[in-house]
């Protein structure tokens, strides 16, 4: 390579451009919308923690999360119910103990 400098490509002086922000940051808002209005750290913070209390299962839940191979029509039965199909497949096999020793 000669002594000129490498010329740089658009993405890699978008990447050098993000370095410096600018001092009023990359979003003004018109003070028209609400709706477009940037959240506040406070707002942030507050949904963030929202979002992590309602993840994975209920606090106080006795199921236990297993790998249960089924016929394909019976899971196509069970799905094509809609939703709650998983609780229902529950109720079935519940219902089947009553008849049937566990012992």
């Amino acid at each position: 390579m000669t002594g000129s400098a490498k010329q740089q490509t658009e993405r890699e002086m978008i990447l050098e451009a993000l370095k410096t922000p600018p001092p009023e940051g990359y979003y003004v808002w018109d003070g028209v919308n609400e709706d477009d209005r940037p959240a506040t750290e406070e707002e942030l913070a507050a949904a963030l923690k929202s979002y992590r209390q309602r993840r994975g299962r209920p606090t106080g839940s006795e199921k236990t999360q297993i790998a249960l191979r089924v016929d394909n029509d019976t899971l196509a039965a069970f799905k094509a119910t809609g939703r709650g199909w998983q609780t229902r497949m529950n109720a079935a096999l519940r219902e089947w103990l009553k008849d049937h020793s566990a012992a």
